[in-house]
Order: structure tokens, then sequence, then C-alpha cells
């Protein structure tokens, strides 16, 4: 358990990134800057042209990553709460759903309400990681007052 806390707070922090540059991306209009997907025109070095709009694809795949990771992590964990659980499915899910979404907004050529569910299915996902990284910091923490509690109940060493 002691690396679950650090890779849910990681996740969560390129995920808030990702979503960050998903605005910037969104408010400047370079979003269909990459018309094709998953890649932009010359392959895996795009021109300078599109490298905002390939960045936010890149910071995508490694967000998308590191929630299923993360997931992974968490049902394979014995302390993991059911809550903690199906939180992090529900965000692998929703990250699956994301790309899908990111790839048919484009296809679509940013169709107002496609972005839209693109955005709102983001605060889904957003939560979700948050709440599996409030929990894995709850259990470290409750991991720490127990070995707190038994050093304290062992008598001291005789000389």
């Amino acid at each position: 358990m002691t690396l679950l806390p650090a890779l849910s707070f990681g996740t969560l922090a390129v995920l808030f990134s990702l979503i960050f540059i998903g605005g910037y991306v969104s408010a400047t209009g370079v979003g269909l800057s990459c018309p094709d997907w998953p890649l932009c025109p010359q392959g895996f070095v795009p021109a300078y042209d599109f490298y905002v709009e390939y960045i936010h694809r890149t910071v995508a795949a490694t967000t998308g990553a590191l929630v299923v990771i993360t997931m992974a992590f968490v049902l394979r964990s014995k302390q993991a709460p059911k809550g903690m659980k199906i939180a992090s499915i529900i965000a692998a899910g929703a990250v699956i759903g994301q790309i899908t979404l990111g790839a048919i907004v484009i296809v679509e050529r940013l169709h107002s309400i496609l972005v839209t569910a693109h955005l709102a299915l983001g605060l889904v996902l957003f939560s979700m990681v948050l709440m599996t990284t409030v929990y894995a910091w709850k259990i470290k923490a409750q991991d720490k007052a127990l070995e707190e509690a038994s050093k304290q109940q062992q008598p001291p060493a005789s000389s």
C-alpha cells in the first residue's frame, strides 16, 4: 500500500494537467490543428504547428495508462475498501470513454454537444481519481496510526 498514495496522487496531478491543457486547446481553437486521430500529420514527431494538440494527446495517453495502472493496484490491494475499488473502476471506464469521446470530437469537427460531453466525462473522471486518492491517503494514515499504537503498547526493552 506504500506505493498507492503516491501513484494515485501522481495520476491526479497528471489528470489535472490534462484538463488544464484541454481547456487551453479549447480556448485557443487549436483542437482541430491535428485533423487526424490518434496521430497528427507527420506521425510521432509533428510539425511545430501541431505541438499544443500533440502535447494534449500525449498527456491524455499517459493519463489513460496511469488511471488503468492505479486501478490495477487498487484492485490488488487487500486494504482497499469497496468504495475505493468502485471509484477506480469507474475512473478506468471513464478514461476509456474520454479517449473514445475525444476521438469522436475530432472526427465530428468539435461538435458543441460532444465537446460538452467530453468536459462532463472529464469531471466524472477527475472526481473518481480524487476519491481514489483520498482513500489511498486515508489508508496510509490509518496504517501509520496503527503502527504508532503498536509501538506504544510494547513494553520497554530491558537492560
